[in-house]
């Protein structure tokens, strides 16, 4: 299933925030994203009608297996891309921003090819 960026980043800041926090609610996305409560409100109902999220009747927001899924997919993207931009000399602020938007447009062909080259790099 292909979603939009938006969507994306969504999931991937709901994931982020379940590893701090023992619940996540509207308000703690808004706050992490800086974006307002209804933004993040139509948001929510757009993933819980497309089956991404669930969400409890105290408003603690959980990811379905699907959403978990793309969630952990950005997730390990986002932190590959900045980390390798950082070792590259990229300072932390700007690897990090960049890597929030080549995660979402790099396709998966390339982005395994980044990995395995990591990986071998390592592996010596």
């Amino acid at each position: 299933m292909k979603i939009q960026e938006s969507a994306e980043n969504y999931l991937e800041t709901i994931l982020i925030l379940s590893q701090r926090q023992p619940y996540v609610r509207s308000i703690d996305i808004a706050a992490e994203l800086e974006f307002s409560k209804p933004s993040v409100s139509v948001a929510m109902k757009n993933l819980r009608q497309n089956d991404l999220i669930i969400m409890n009747e105290d408003g603690h927001i959980t990811l379905t297996p699907s959403g978990l899924a793309i969630a952990a997919k950005m997730y390990e993207r986002h932190t590959l891309i900045s980390s390798l931009l950082i070792k590259l000399g990229v300072n932390e602020k700007t690897a990090v921003e960049d890597a929030c938007r080549i995660e979402h447009v790099i396709s998966e062909e390339s982005f395994e090819a980044i990995k395995r080259h990591i990986s071998d790099k390592t592996d010596h």
